[in-house]
């Protein structure tokens, strides 16, 4: 077959060795503007293989014939022989597909973990068992194109993100809401009742529907005993123990009473992932906690309810997307427990307009924003139990690789202050 590779970063460069390796004839296209697809003549390709960001409508657009276009993600879940755990939401994909992984390998199932989080989706295809299981995270960019549902379906909380590639909040839904809408009466769609639009989409769902948080006594003890700060990583510990129940066919109390001390072993041995309030270090009664998988505003929003209790120096801000920074400003201007944000990167300044300037203060550096939240949490006393948070909220490319690399420097600067 004579394939085109649209887009060559990880998942690009994963789809280009697997079709290879089969034999196709691969052509990758890559920094390229829409406007220049169609010089590509991807009609005369028998498939198009796009990145996860490059939108399939616009694709199509460039072209009168109907393309065959497809995804890593839409062609896994085609050739898949183990069942699906899809989880998505705007927040708490990865920490939630990872519990799930815990839990299943403490019931020793052999598991894989793909997505945005884990292995390229196609690396690992060829080793796949009918009795594994597959726990897919998935972005609205995996789900955009996506005709097929996973058997189980996790939704987290849904809020408007991405909308620099999404035409409008509800085309951003509507890729999410793939996740349920094909299901079987036979899937399961675990949801968050606590928001409109995660139960927006579980009505899709043909098959059966559970909300969390439950009000279930055990999983609520279990939930509780995980080793990670925030409720809601307690209710992301709760969709998982429901996904699991449902991924082994099990009545929940059914599931709950079986595997009871695996459960809870899992949850006390998970540590979270890396840049996800992660504790970097206690010095001179400041804790600092590095949360720099934040990239919009709704992990930022998390991340400062987690502290809601303490007296907390954020810092926030980075590349500016032309979104409207509106309902930011308010949340951090109206935070009880938020003393002073420090402000980096390009959105720095809309950030501080007609703000506090003694409390919106933007910096020029990370360096020094992090030297100037240290000496402000070192005035309060240890009783206080101050913290400094690094969310920004926002994507890291203006000065930074990516949100590793963000994490890392800020990690590295923290452990050099005396």
């Amino acid at each position: 077959m004579k394939i085109a590779i649209l887009g060559h970063g990880v998942e690009g460069r994963s789809a280009e060795q697997y079709f290879k390796k089969q034999g196709n004839e691969v052509t990758v296209f890559d920094n390229f503007n829409f406007r220049d697809l169609p010089k590509f003549q991807l009609h005369q390709f028998d498939l198009i293989m796009r990145s996860p960001s490059l939108s399939p409508a616009k694709i199509q657009a460039a072209y009168p014939e109907t393309l065959p276009l497809s995804s890593i993600t839409k062609y896994f879940f085609e050739h898949c022989p183990a069942p699906i755990i899809g989880v998505t939401g705007t927040k708490g994909k990865g920490t939630t597909a990872s519990i799930i992984q815990a839990i299943l390998k403490a019931l020793g199932t052999k598991t894989w973990l793909v997505g945005n989080i884990g292995t390229p989706a196609l690396d690992i295809l060829g080793q796949i068992q009918p009795s594994d299981t597959v726990i897919y995270e998935l972005s609205s960019f995996q789900l955009w194109d996506l005709h097929q549902s996973p058997q189980v379906a996790v939704v987290l909380r849904i809020e408007p993100d991405h909308l620099d590639k999404h035409t409008s909040f509800d085309d951003y839904l509507q890729a999410k809401a793939n996740i349920a809408k094909f299901q079987t009466a036979t899937d399961t769609c675990i949801f968050y009742q606590n928001n409109s639009d995660s139960r927006k989409i579980a009505q899709l769902s043909a098959g059966t529907k559970l909300p969390y948080p439950t009000d279930n006594a055990a999983v609520l003890e279990l939930a509780s005993s995980i080793n990670l700060r925030g409720a809601h990583n307690q209710e992301n510990a709760a969709a998982a123990i429901i996904a699991v129940a449902a991924a082994k066919k099990l009545a929940l109390d059914t599931f709950l009473t079986k595997y009871h001390n695996e459960i809870s072993t899992a949850l006390k041995n998970f540590h979270g992932l890396p840049h996800r309030l992660e504790l970097v270090r206690t010095l001179n009664h400041v804790e600092y906690y590095d949360d720099n998988y934040s990239s919009a505003f709704p992990a930022l929003d998390v991340a400062v309810a987690a502290f809601h209790n303490r007296p907390t120096f954020l810092i926030a801000g980075g590349q500016d997307r032309q979104l409207d920074l509106s309902v930011t400003q308010n949340r951090l201007a109206t935070a009880p427990n938020l003393q002073k944000i420090f402000l980096i990167g390009e959105t720095a300044h809309q950030l501080a307009e007609k703000q506090d300037s003694q409390k919106f203060i933007p910096v020029t550096s990370l360096t020094a924003a992090v030297q100037q939240a240290q000496i402000a949490a070192e005035k309060l006393p240890p009783q206080s139990l101050p913290v400094v948070l690094m969310s920004p909220g926002a994507a890291s490319f203006d000065m930074f690789q990516n949100f590793s690399d963000r994490g890392n420097q800020f990690q590295k600067i923290v452990q050099e202050l005396s």
